[in-house]
């Protein structure tokens, strides 16, 4: 069976909110954190939809030696961090006498990189990019920087796993606690939402273009969807091994139950209702659970044609008749992309806490696939007791958790 693996502490920085009680009273209000930014028609997007999130203030908080090598992303994550470690009781002392991992989502860091071809392009001498721009630029810029300031000595690296990368990385860190490789593991995702960073998304034609009104572009499962809305930020979950967590006196916040994955295997870009039916069966699987015993489900759903599709169809296969109710938080957030997998565990587990369900915005017309599914459309005030979070991405990668309330 295992190690039982449990939540101590969670962080977030989003359009929601850049602190847990902010995000929370904005998903119990359904309240959008999408607008639009000026910067991006500016640039030739088809869209300037976007998720609003607030730049970190890092003075004073961090030496300007640590500020340099953060990326936008490792500013959103190490907000997220601090807040996270705060939660579970977590000092600087703590860190540098156990042993702590890091594993964080993330699968882009467009503006340093491009940034950093701007000053070649313009000046030719590679001396004037400084030493910044390689710690910011590389794909493992936020576990990098994370493990330098907070003394991270554990397992170290990135999941690129396109938007499932933040579920991936929280199901990783919870097979290495479970198995007895690691006692703790801060796990994560990551999202930069400069101008840059969606450029060629946006050339798909994948985004929303109701930009007449921001907060109803997205539409998951509404038949009148027309794309997604890019948005970003990060969320950090402290897993802790559960009699490791009982022996230091931390307040448990959840449990993570199961794990489930799959590869659709066919088009780089085209989802699978049995992948993503594969994914959700084995976390359940893997958590000893049934069907009957989610309250809940937070559905990957961006507002895509296609992609909202396959999951409707996966959604109504698995839960036909079942009472769990189903929501996108993503009509509220848009598609937080790399970070959306830990993002919407940490929302999950937020309604969880509080006994309410966070609706799914702007559903105002079923199609042939959605109208079977039990949708939130309203909030909902209900005991959560079990979740199954759900998360999809490029190259047909799939990652499901299970989020439970402690129990004996």
């Amino acid at each position: 069976m295992g190690r039982r693996v449990v939540v101590t502490g969670m962080g977030i920085w989003s359009c929601l909110g850049t602190n847990l009680e902010e995000v929370r009273e904005s998903l119990y209000e359904g309240r959008s954190g999408i607008g639009v930014d000026p910067q991006r028609i500016e640039y030739g997007y088809q869209s300037a939809l976007t998720g609003i999130v607030q730049q970190p203030a890092l003075k004073g908080l961090l030496h300007r030696r640590m500020r340099v090598g953060l990326s936008e992303e490792a500013e959103y994550a190490y907000m997220a961090a601090r807040e996270c470690f705060g939660q579970a009781g977590v000092d600087d002392d703590f860190l540098l006498q156990h042993e702590v991992g890091v594993i964080f989502g993330n699968d882009s860091s467009a503006k340093p990189v491009i940034e950093a071809a701007n000053i070649m392009a313009e000046k030719h001498d590679s001396e004037l990019l400084g030493s910044g721009l390689i710690f910011q630029s590389m794909n493992s810029t936020v576990n990098m920087n994370l493990s330098t300031i907070f003394h991270l000595r554990g397992i170290n690296f990135t999941i690129s796993a396109a938007c499932a990368s933040g579920s991936h990385s929280i199901g990783i860190g919870y097979l290495l606690i479970k198995q007895g490789l690691q006692d703790r593991v801060l796990v994560g995702g990551a999202q930069e939402t400069n101008f840059y960073s969606m450029a060629t998304f946006d050339a798909l034609g994948a985004f929303s273009k109701r930009m007449d009104e921001p907060t109803k572009a997205s539409r998951p499962f509404d038949r009148d969807r027309d794309g997604l809305i890019p948005s970003g930020g990060a969320a950090a979950l402290l897993l802790e091994d559960y009699d490791s967590a009982v022996a230091r006196g931390a307040h448990i916040v959840a449990e993570v139950a199961g794990y489930g994955f799959s590869s659709n295997g066919g088009g780089i870009s085209q989802p699978s209702d049995e992948g993503c039916y594969i994914a959700m069966s084995r976390a359940l699987d893997d958590a000893g659970l049934t069907v009957d015993d989610i309250d809940y489900v937070n559905a990957h759903a961006t507002s895509t044609p296609q992609g909202d599709q396959f999951e409707a169809m996966a959604l109504g296969r698995l839960f036909d008749g079942k009472r769990a109710l189903i929501s996108s938080t993503k009509g509220l957030t848009g598609h937080e992309c790399w970070m959306a997998g830990a993002s919407e565990a940490v929302y999950s587990i937020l309604m969880m806490q509080h006994s309410f369900v966070a609706p799914n915005v702007n559903f105002e017309h079923p199609d042939a696939y959605s109208e079977k599914l039990n949708l939130a459309t309203t909030t909902v005030e209900t005991e959560v007791n079990t979740v199954l979070s759900n998360s999809f991405g490029f190259g047909g990668t799939n990652s499901a958790l299970v989020l439970r309330k402690l129990t004996d």
